[in-house]
């Protein structure tokens, strides 16, 4: 098998990298080490760049047609890593799952109508409620030392006959948690019970660490599978995000249909054809990259977690159980959200998502990107460290 090198430092500035050159626009200065904006710097899959070095190699880019193989990747993926079988009627294809989460609101609700989110959660589950005329529930997780849970009776408290639906983020970004069995039995007992459609944000699902286990919320039953619609893509798993690709999952007919309508009412873009060349080169022979890249991952998590916990336990952290994210709490050192914000970036010198951009839960949080070469990981924690005890 392969070894990759996922130690390797990749230079990425001057490459039109959001995440490395535009750090000056995000934070207002050059002198930042970017740990925000959720992808990695590791080289994609080899069979990914192969494929798209051939695309490139024809030289010809016109139109292009997606064939069956693009959809049957996903298939195939979904059947291999989460046991879930799918049809291939089921799939539409997206640009992106922010795009897909504006797409079902618009299909399925209307101007005025409720939509429960779980904070703290990605910001675009705000924005994408806002911009639409939507009203924006939230049903806050339960935050006990740091491990979060749904809170079931505040959601059901919750709803009334304006509420059409729900944003399920699972994995869960911000927090990291991976939902067991149980939890979205429950949360998917109450949707079936008011006829809430859940719109699953399932892009996290493959980065998934030991002891956990990722379930498609459709999977659960015949009846929850009938209600929910979930968006899936490669681009977090493999690192492809700039390519813009993504599916759409459900199996009503009626949901598809009503999708399929506003799709072409906005001319949604079936995917280009470098996209439909990594998609399925990420599908059919990503695997063995990925399963390398897990410990990876869960290793740099743990010493992330174990760094903070010797040398600055003032931060309070748990490991996350799925993502490349982890949710610092740095409240203990800080009592207001714009001193933490001016610290990590004038003092620390670290790009981290501002906590409070993932709703009010968020205040005195912090979001970080452990999908890094360890180097620049433990360079960053170093600064973090050196900037509070500079404090003192």
């Amino acid at each position: 098998m392969t070894g990759y090198r996922f130690d390797e430092v990749i230079n990425r500035l001057n490459t039109g990298c959001r995440k490395w050159d535009a750090v000056e626009e995000v934070f207002g200065s050059k002198d930042v080490l970017p740990f925000w904006i959720a992808d990695m710097d590791f080289a994609a899959v080899p069979a990914i760049q192969q494929a798209l070095q051939a695309k490139a190699n024809h030289g010809i880019y016109g139109y292009n047609t997606v064939g069956a193989n693009f959809y049957e990747s996903a298939q195939y993926w979904v059947k291999a890593r989460h046991q879930w079988e799918i049809d291939r009627e089921w799939i539409l294809s997206a640009p992106g799952v922010v795009p897909s989460i504006n797409l079902a609101i618009q299909a399925f609700t209307a101007p005025g109508d409720e939509i429960i989110i779980q904070t703290p959660v990605y910001p675009p589950f705000f924005s994408c409620i806002v911009k639409n005329k939507r009203q924006i529930i939230e049903n806050p997780l339960i935050n006990s030392n740091g491990y979060y849970e749904i809170d079931f009776e505040d959601l059901e408290s919750k709803i009334t006959p304006r509420t059409k639906m729900l944003l399920l983020c699972s994995p869960h970004n911000p927090v990291g948690r991976v939902w067991t069995k149980e939890e979205l039995l429950h949360l998917s007992d109450i949707c079936l019970r008011h006829n809430i459609i859940i719109l699953a944000d399932e892009i996290h699902s493959d980065l998934i660490f030991k002891g956990h286990k990722h379930i498609p919320v459709a999977s659960l039953s015949p009846e929850i599978n009938q209600l929910t619609i979930t968006c899936i893509s490669p681009s977090k798993t493999f690192n492809i995000a700039g390519l813009y690709s993504s599916f759409m999952i459900t199996a009503d007919q009626e949901k598809r249909d009503l999708l399929c309508q506003v799709m072409d009412a906005l001319d949604f873009s079936k995917g280009n054809l470098f996209a439909v060349a990594a998609v399925e080169a990420a599908y059919y022979e990503g695997a063995a990259w990925l399963d390398q890249l897990l410990p990876y991952l869960e290793s740099n998590a743990e010493y992330a977690v174990a760094y903070i916990g010797k040398h600055i336990p003032g931060i309070k952290v748990k490991k996350p159980e799925g993502t490349y994210l982890a949710w610092l709490d740095f409240r203990e050192l800080f009592q207001e959200p714009a001193l933490l914000k001016e610290f990590l970036i004038k003092k620390a010198r670290v790009g981290l998502n501002d906590g409070t951009t993932f709703g009010k839960q968020g205040a005195g949080f912090a979001r970080l990107n452990f999908a890094c070469p360890r180097s620049q990981l433990n360079e960053g924690l170093v600064r973090i460290k050196a900037a509070i005890d500079g404090q003192k």
